[in-house]
């Protein structure tokens, strides 16, 4: 009955997409307000959406397998909350939830942009409803979550074990109100460039939309990089996997855009890299939609192998891309380029400079994704960029984007003066200082490495020292900027600090070495709701004296039959104790893999204090 209700609610969904842009059209040059049926259809259209959702999340509750997708991915042994959470930890569920939020945020968008001109408006929410029918017919043609299976199966096949998490279960509706997001600000810049409406006005207003997906996005991000850290075993936040770079390119897009968003507020400037920007954020959200779903990456991120419907959304895509520029090249008006001027020293120039930055950070990261895709369609030759391929392009430029970084908030508006306070050159001689005393007797290359963090201090104790001082003028910018220099001071001194051990024994054999040892106690078994585990009992010891009892596990899954590795983490506030084990040889041999990982609590609170950043900056009045 479930399944029914959310199919058929898919239907009306569709056929209200039809209605609003029929009474927009017959709107849109009508001088009167908008028309009341058009609100009426699009919150209609809302709880159409939120019914079917509602439905599929009945059908994996009570376990019904004559749905097709409760079948392949779920069991009468999972947990009720993952259960829940399985109804979009798949392909056809996250559609679904992706369409949910596509349908709230342009509903909300109507609700609360009435005052703003009625054109912009209307024609807004005809781009998003082109989207929003793209994902609609995607989702009823082929992705349908409420396809039937007769007869009936007695049992499904299970939910993946690495998906059967909290945080993972949160991941990706926080993600997706990132991704989605972006449509808005996509269909919004279009709607104002047709409109010409792109203005100071504007920018207020898109600004909100802008913060509110990058702050979503930025915890999903957060999110999942806690999941991989702790779930997979990786023992570390980020490898630069290509479903994780898929995410990070939107929010580098998202991040230069408000920055250019705030010139443009200011200035009524950068107009052409607002827009281009807009498009390019969701271009790239898309993007990574069609790659996980297609199957080419190769990613332990990867939930869908099906080229059909990759092919969909790269047919879509290129249709929305092809829509965008021809919008942009007939309809946009370049600013007047003899009216804006940029000093060489002022925050405009160091907001454009940065944005160059960012746009080769993405870069980076976009051919680093792609070329490996490419590589394999013309040659069949099949290659992994890994980090080594990241670091040696972005290093090299992360030094000095961190020192304009520092400095940057300091410049004013349209043209300032030559910086000539005395504590920024003590900062910078403070951090040198630092930076040589930490790395003197570190194995690593010491004139890079130390020129790099010492811009990290540098923009640590400038960013602190602004916190300090302005943080009731500027209480969003300063947190963002305190919890990015310490991301960064974090993430180098993780990777200065961090040690492995890597071994395999047999309970009750001890592994020593000058700085540590580990004794294999014992190992016991218990039992839980859907799996079984092995657990190991660790006694580890210092060269202090100083000793842990850890205790990671195996953990055997019935539906689907999987075993997987759980690491146990004893956290404090300076290091993470980090520990696994997986079977060797029969139950007598295990491998042990033993780290310690600096600093990983503050990487966690310095992208929260990012996020909380702009946050506040969402609830912050528009300065008159």
């Amino acid at each position: 009955m479930a399944s029914q209700i959310g199919y058929f609610s898919l239907i009306f969904g569709l056929s209200c997409s039809v209605f609003i842009i029929f009474f927009s059209i017959k709107n849109l040059n009508d001088k009167n307000i908008i028309n009341k049926n058009i609100i009426l259809l699009s919150f209609l259209q809302l709880i159409f959406v939120l019914s079917s959702f509602i439905g599929l999340i009945f059908s994996f509750i009570y376990s019904d397998f004559s749905n097709e997708t409760v079948f392949n991915h779920s069991h009468s042994s999972v947990p009720l909350f993952y259960k829940i959470s399985g109804s979009w930890g798949n392909h056809e569920g996250s559609l679904l939830l992706w369409l949910l939020v596509l349908t709230l945020f342009i509903f909300l968008f109507i609700y609360k942009s009435k005052a703003y001109p009625k054109q912009y408006i209307l024609l807004t929410l005809l781009f998003q409803q082109i989207i929003i029918i793209g994902f609609f017919v995607f989702l009823i043609q082929t992705s349908n979550p409420f396809n039937f299976i007769f007869p009936t199966p007695k049992e499904g096949l299970g939910l993946n074990p690495i998906l059967q998490d909290p945080a993972l279960a949160i991941h990706p509706p926080i993600l997706y109100l990132g991704y989605v997001g972006s449509s808005i600000i996509f269909s919004s810049a279009l709607a104002a460039t047709v409109s010409n409406y792109i203005s100071k006005e504007w920018a207020k207003h898109i600004k909100k939309w802008v913060l509110l997906s990058w702050v979503f996005l930025t915890l999903g991000i957060l999110l999942g990089s806690v999941w991989a850290y702790y779930e997979l075993g990786w023992g570390g936040f980020w490898f630069w996997d290509p479903v994780e770079n898929v995410s990070l390119m939107p929010w580098l897009a998202l991040t230069t855009l408000f920055h250019c968003i705030l010139v443009l507020e200011k200035r009524l400037a950068l107009t052409s890299w607002v827009i281009i920007l807009s498009i390019a954020t969701f271009t790239l959200s898309m993007s990574g939609t069609f790659l996980v779903r297609s199957g080419i990456l190769n990613s332990v991120h990867t939930f869908a192998n099906d080229p059909e419907r990759g092919l969909y959304i790269l047919i879509f895509l290129f249709s929305l891309i092809f829509l965008s520029i021809f919008i942009f090249f007939s309809f946009h008006k370049n600013e007047d380029k003899n009216k804006i001027n940029f000093f060489w020293l002022s925050k405009d120039t160091s907001i454009l400079i940065n944005n160059w930055f960012m746009m080769y950070f993405l870069s980076v990261i976009l051919i680093g994704t792609i070329y490996p895709i490419f590589l394999d369609v013309i040659s069949s030759e099949k290659i992994s960029v890994g980090p080594p391929f990241y670091h040696k392009l972005i290093i090299p430029f992360l030094i000095p984007f961190l020192f304009l970084m520092a400095i940057g908030p300091k410049l004013k508006w349209i043209k300032s003066n030559f910086l000539k306070k005395k504590s920024q050159v003590l900062y910078l001689i403070i951090s040198m200082f630092i930076s040589i005393f930490v790395l003197k007797n570190l194995d690593v290359g010491f004139l890079i490495n130390t020129i790099l963090l010492t811009s990290a201090f540098y923009l640590l104790f400038v960013s602190l020292q602004d916190f300090i001082k302005k943080r009731y003028n500027n209480l969003a910018q300063s947190t963002s900027h305190l919890g990015f220099s310490l991301l960064i001071l974090s993430i180098l001194l993780n990777n200065f600090f961090s040690s492995e051990v890597i071994t395999n024994l047999k309970i009750g054999e001890i592994y020593e070495n000058n700085k540590i040892k580990i004794n294999f106690e014992k190992i016991y078994e218990k039992n839980e709701q859907n799996f079984k585990s092995i657990v190991g009992q660790f006694n580890v010891q210092n060269s202090k004296g100083e000793f842990e009892i850890l205790n990671p596990e195996l953990r055997i899954y019935n539906m689907p039959n999987i075993i997987t590795s759980e690491a146990d983490i004893k956290m404090n506030l300076f290091e993470d104790k980090f520990m696994t084990m997986n079977l060797v040889q029969n139950q007598e041999i295990f491998n042990i893999r033993y780290q310690v990982k600096p600093f990983m609590l503050w990487i966690w609170i310095s992208v929260i204090m990012i996020s909380l950043g702009g946050f506040i900056n969402l609830f912050k009045k528009n300065e008159k």
